[in-house]
């Protein structure tokens, strides 16, 4: 919750909407200012504001779709990568890292594409305040955004700057993960590798090695691609921004936050919050990964 809101931190105040705009008006000056306000002091600041105006459950609004979403999101992609990567070496003869990085790209937009609406919903239901909910839960959040934006076209909304942001951040994460284990396991191999569980043929890093590994392959890859999930978050969040009529096109949304508020405080505004959650979730997911391709034999 905290770390998706850190996108609208930097936002503008709304302008005066009249009274005959209808009763949505307020509340969606209060939603504001309240995204706005509970990130102003950072990343502890905003852990203590949620409970204080959510309760403690406030900082996993939206983790039940996030949780249905995430399991065929990395099973798309983790399959995805291997496929592509098999793709590119043996039918289009790239081998050595370009094929990681064109493999990872590919798998991640695959991902991203399958299981879109339900990072749409996801967002969505993270952003709602308390007594104020326009959603009651997953299914008719579904229902709702079919129904008012566009039918099955409005769950696609930010879709172009995900996939341009999800291209480089994918593909920098395996290609960032595979460079570093290449290169540890053929000038360390006895420091940071062992034998694999399933091959002892096979050299793999050792599972402290894999974490670090994960890790800094997730920070260089979400610092390349943040400017594109701010604007994607923007995007997706749609009517709840007062401003969203200047955010209708990825180009707009990017002119807007970049122009009045720079790079730092706009296009990478929340990024220090955005790597507590991902490096861990990246160094765990590489982990397993590697453990599950042992598990079932496949080294």
């Amino acid at each position: 919750m905290a770390a998706e809101a850190a996108a609208l931190a930097a936002a503008d105040p709304p302008p005066a909407i009249p009274q005959a705009a209808g009763a949505a008006a307020p509340t969606a000056r209060r939603d504001f200012y309240w995204l706005r306000s509970f990130l102003a002091g950072g990343v502890f600041s905003t852990l203590r504001a949620v409970p204080q105006k959510e309760g403690y459950l406030g900082l996993y609004k939206g983790n039940g779709a996030m949780m249905i979403r995430i399991f065929p999101y990395g099973a798309i992609q983790f399959m995805a990568f291997e496929h592509y990567k098999t793709f590119i070496t043996t039918k289009l003869g790239i081998s050595g890292h370009v094929h990681r990085l064109m493999a990872g790209s590919m798998a991640g937009m695959t991902a991203v594409i399958c299981t879109y609406p339900l990072d749409m919903v996801r967002v969505r239901l993270a952003f709602q305040v308390k007594g104020e909910h326009t959603y009651t839960g997953i299914i008719h959040a579904f229902k709702t955004i079919y129904a008012k934006e566009g039918g099955f076209l409005g769950f696609y909304r930010g879709l172009m700057p995900t996939i341009l942001g999800m291209a480089p951040y994918a593909g920098v994460s395996f290609f960032t993960f595979g460079t570093l284990k290449s290169v540890g396991l053929s000038h360390a191999p006895t420091l940071l590798g062992r034998p694999s569980s399933d091959n002892p043929n096979v050299l793999v890093l050792k599972t402290h090695i894999n974490l670090l590994c994960g890790g800094v392959a997730g920070a260089i890859a979400q610092t390349i691609s943040y400017p594109f999930d701010v604007t994607r978050r923007r995007m997706q969040l749609g009517t709840v921004l007062p401003e969203f009529e200047k955010c209708l096109t990825m180009r707009e949304t990017m002119k807007y936050v970049y122009g009045h508020h720079g790079i730092r405080r706009g296009l990478y505004r929340g990024l220090s919050l955005n790597y507590i959650r991902c490096i861990p979730s990246q160094a765990v997911a590489f982990t397993t990964y590697e453990l599950m391709k042992q598990f079932f034999h496949l080294n």
